[in-house]
């Protein structure tokens, strides 16, 4: 009788836990969504095939399956499994977990720790790992929505490999409904059409598909099935537009960036007015129309930074609605104002000539010397200062001597960049005349 109650109650237990957990792959190969990772020539892996694991950071959207891919990994390695939480967790709950981790090495087994949202550890916090990674104490993995470029510290990153979650897919999304009905015994009561905007729904979140899945099946009652319209009424969700994480995102500001490029306002307010009504993040589009305004319009207005910047401030105090329509100014603005790239052009040259020339010392006549050794060495010797010269313009060269004078900016008869052209054109002939002196 009691194993009769035992077995009642585990199942009772399974049918509580949700559906996305006990869906969750027990190996790689199940793993959906990632086949540059968990597939037959995947990252992973290769890694597991090789023997060798190192301390990597999985960075990607929500219901990617980074928590799952790290206890799988330590399940194929046979590593000891540890998982905190930077949302959670402080300087004693790394000291304790490392603590731990010193142990297991001392009986001969090394620890996976995994860090789930890494980024929200401070930088002393994070520059406590690497001593216990440097010393094989434990393999890190961290989990991290945010770009680990900005948000976690070079240190780290010199020490663990970036692998790139990407959202799922339509097929991937398919394949966990698939999953579902076969765990569930019965098909999701949807037609064609309300189980395509379930998809959309899920946003390339693989947990968020289930979570949707199993409130359809709450909801319906005995041979009911919902068409598009009544799966947004019965799960309180809007279907995207597009995703914004995918193809319809980057098609989007894709042809917004070029319709502003264009000189088209009416296309750019189109654009501008679908990715509002697909639920965009705002102030995602007004870091883009600054980005605009510095590539495509640069110097011909230099306004058109000043107003977006303008604009996006704006939007971070009214908020929306109110805010969206300070964008759209900013949006006709840039689509209507004198375009040029010469400012972006002559930047990415600079940038190849530092590159490639290296540390090369600017002259001598342009350095300070606030010591005497300093002065000895030529340091500041023959420098002209500009304000003291008839012209208000030495025409000094003040490129490092080996590099010769460069350049790198040439802007077009266009907007205000004409009067800047002039100005250029009258400060080169000065300068030919003092190097013919």
């Amino acid at each position: 009788m009691s194993d009769l109650f035992s077995s009642v109650a585990d199942e009772t237990a399974q049918k509580a836990r949700p559906l996305a957990d006990r869906l969750r792959p027990l190996s790689l190969a199940e793993v959906t969504g990632q086949p540059h990772l968990t597939g037959d020539d995947g990252a992973l892996t290769r890694m597991i095939a090789n023997g060798t694991l190192g301390s990597m950071i999985f960075w990607g959207p929500p219901g990617t399956g980074k928590t799952t891919v790290a206890r799988l990994l330590a399940g194929e390695t046979d590593l000891a499994f540890e998982q905190i939480s930077a949302i959670f967790s402080g300087v004693a709950d790394l000291k304790k977990a490392f603590e731990a981790a010193r142990a297991r090495r001392m009986s001969g087994r090394q620890t996976l720790l995994f860090v789930d949202e890494i980024h929200r550890f401070n930088k002393a916090q994070l520059d406590s790992f690497l001593p216990v990674m440097e010393d094989g104490t434990v393999i890190l993995i961290g989990a991290t929505t945010e770009n680990p470029s900005f948000e976690l510290n070079a240190a780290l990153l010199s020490r663990a490999r970036v692998l790139t979650f990407k959202p799922h897919d339509e097929q991937s999304l398919q394949l966990l409904l698939e999953r579902a009905e076969a765990e569930q015994g019965r098909e999701l009561p949807l037609d064609e059409d309300a189980r395509q905007s379930l998809l959309r729904m899920a946003d390339g979140d693989g947990r968020a598909v289930l979570t949707l899945a199993e409130e359809v099946w709450r909801a319906a009652r005995e041979g009911e099935t919902f068409d598009a319209s009544k799966l947004q009424e019965v799960v309180q969700r809007r279907a995207p537009v597009y995703d914004k994480g995918q193809d319809g995102h980057y098609n989007l500001i894709s042809a917004l960036h070029k319709a502003v490029r264009g000189s088209d306002p009416d296309a750019s307010l189109y654009y501008l007015c679908r990715m509002f009504d697909a639920g965009e993040d705002p102030r995602f589009i007004g870091r883009r129309l600054v980005r605009m305004a510095s590539e495509d319009i640069g110097l011909a207005d230099p306004q058109a930074l000043v107003i977006t910047n303008a604009a996006k401030d704006a939007y971070d105090f009214l908020g929306s609605p109110e805010g969206e329509l300070a964008l759209a100014q900013a949006c006709i603005y840039l689509a209507t104002a004198p375009k040029s790239n010469a400012a972006y052009v002559a930047f990415k040259q600079a940038i190849r000539s530092a590159k490639e020339y290296g540390s090369l010392l600017p002259p001598k006549h342009i350095l300070n010397a606030p010591t005497r050794l300093m002065k000895d060495e030529g340091y500041g010797t023959g420098y002209e200062y500009d304000h003291d010269t008839p012209d208000g313009f030495s025409g000094q060269d003040y490129f490092p001597e080996k590099m010769g004078r460069q350049q790198y900016y040439d802007p077009p008869e266009r907007g205000f960049e004409r009067e800047i052209r002039k100005r250029l054109e009258y400060w080169q002939k000065l300068r030919a005349e003092k190097a013919g002196k």
